[in-house]
């Protein structure tokens, strides 16, 4: 199957690009796709643990599926940009995806 990755900030800046399109075996998961990135990138293997994925434009965990042609971002850690509202720092997790958003 075949897949478009999207790298944003620090992930674009490591990838050296901003997008790429992948190819991942029929079934793959999000575990799989992180694997073949840092196989295929190795500026990135600092950020692997620290990236949020999101699959379709909708966060993912590491052993959620894959769909053929789906569009998988890759979202580094995110601080500052919000001016004085700016209180989150770390990782964006899915856990964590609201205080993201709301600052």
């Amino acid at each position: 199957m075949k897949i478009q990755l999207l790298f944003f900030a620090q992930a674009r800046e490591r990838a050296g690009q901003a997008r790429a399109t992948m190819e991942l075996p029929d079934h793959s998961r999000v575990a799989d796709a992180l694997a073949h990135v840092e196989r295929t990138y190795p500026g990135m293997s600092e950020l692997m643990p620290h990236l949020a994925v999101a699959v379709n434009q909708k966060v993912a965990r590491p052993d959620d599926g894959i769909p053929d042609g789906a569009e998988v971002a890759l979202l580094p850690p995110v601080s500052g940009g919000l001016g004085a509202r700016a209180s989150f720092q770390g990782p964006a997790t899915p856990e964590r995806w609201r205080a993201l958003r709301d600052g």
